[in-house]
């Protein structure tokens, strides 16, 4: 039992010694070796302080040092030693505090990277900046992640969309074989009558033709400042899944000060994503307006804004806009973000505006977003989630 308690005291202090580094005032008294030496010197290159040395003596300045073969072992090193969840963080740590992003600009550099949703919305920043010898590798590591993000999502976003559109489709007199029996008993139980031990239906309900009559119209409207990189990412896989649905007809628009129609590239949602330049300034007016002009059933279209709100344009146009598109039919959804990060910083006297006219501003994750899709499409209340 003494020996089982002193193995458990021993890897407390081993954990918090890989902690805190190892100064001399970490007060564990624990020295490292082999594997846990080696992670220490994994995470001593991107936390350690500059100024601080080791209880052995040795110099603890953090850095890896401009050169990629130095970023590229240390990259090797960290798959090594950690979970892949864990690996994602300290990229985007090293991208963040030792300013790599531009090494991301070399192709060995590429190639040694945990691909992820954050790392794709660097490389978009830095998509201007890549030299061509770099841009392969680069769609090679884009491609990857809207691969697995389309494998995750895909499949449930049509399900539960495919089931909205049929249950918007319903009607009220229809053909016998077009009777929704389970619906239209749950709908008359109380004309049950006992004494025939039979339910006497009012009203049937109807299964619609979907695929010919109930065609809906989405807009997605993404704002591309540096902000949104991730929800730009998520965005336009998800523009694609609803563009491969006949029943749904999809249109990607987005905007800075500037606003790009990317449509016809929605077969490939990587195309999409290389079309987009994020970073600059916000007209989220002047990207209503085009949404607007693109709008011919406004009864049957969504308008999905994604954008963190801070307006460069006009805000009085850009209020008067979304309440002439409520006003006409439109279901008008507003996302501060679209991603797993959570609710980002935004302009909350837009976000407040927007809610007085109908159109409640929240952040979404990937997960949610097929069921608030599938609620715009019904036009019932949005399954906004208590913490927005």
């Amino acid at each position: 039992m003494t020996s089982e308690v002193t193995d458990r005291a021993q890897e407390r202090l081993r954990r918090w010694r890989l902690v805190l580094g190892g100064d001399a005032a970490d007060g564990t008294g624990c020295a490292l070796a082999g594997q846990d030496a080696a992670m220490d010197g994994a995470l001593t290159a991107l936390y350690g302080r500059k100024d601080g040395r080791s209880q052995g003596g040795r110099d603890r300045s953090a850095g890896l040092g401009a050169s990629a073969p130095s970023v590229a072992r240390w990259l090797g090193d960290i798959r090594t030693y950690f979970p892949s969840s864990v690996v994602q963080v300290m990229q985007r740590d090293a991208i963040d505090r030792l300013g790599l992003a531009t090494l991301l600009l070399e192709p060995e550099m590429l190639e040694a990277v945990e691909a992820d949703v954050h790392l794709v919305g660097t490389l978009l920043s830095l998509n201007k900046a890549m030299p061509e010898t770099t841009k392969e590798t680069a769609r090679a590591v884009v491609r990857k992640v809207v691969e697995d993000l389309e494998k995750r999502l895909a499949t449930r976003t049509r399900a539960t969309l495919t089931g909205a559109l049929d249950r918007s489709a319903r009607i009220n007199r229809p053909r016998h074989h077009d009777i929704d029996w389970n619906r239209t008993i749950a709908a008359n139980l109380k004309h049950y009558l006992p004494e025939y031990r039979t339910i006497v239906p009012e009203r049937l309900i109807g299964y619609g033709r979907a695929a010919q009559s109930t065609k809906k119209e989405v807009i997605l409207c993404i704002d591309q400042s540096g902000s949104m990189a991730a929800s730009v990412v998520y965005a336009s896989v998800f523009g694609a899944v609803l563009a491969s649905m006949r029943t749904i007809s999809t249109r990607l628009v987005v905007f800075d000060t500037a606003v790009v129609d990317l449509t016809d590239q929605l077969d490939d949602p990587v195309d999409v994503l290389f079309g987009t330049q994020l970073g600059g300034g916000t007209d989220i007016n002047r990207a209503l307006a085009y949404c607007q002009s693109q709008i011919t059933r406004p009864a049957e279209t969504v308008v999905v804004l994604i954008s963190d709100l801070y307006e460069g344009g006009i805000r009085n146009e850009m209020l008067k806009r979304v309440s002439a598109m409520t006003a006409s039919g439109v279901q008008f959804v507003t996302l501060l973000a679209l991603s797993d990060e959570g609710a980002p910083a935004y302009d909350r006297e837009h976000a407040a505006a927007l809610a007085a006219l109908g159109a409640p501003a929240f952040a979404c994750t990937p997960d949610l977003f097929p069921e608030v899709m599938a609620a715009a499409i019904e036009k019932r209340p949005l399954p906004i989630p208590d913490a927005a």
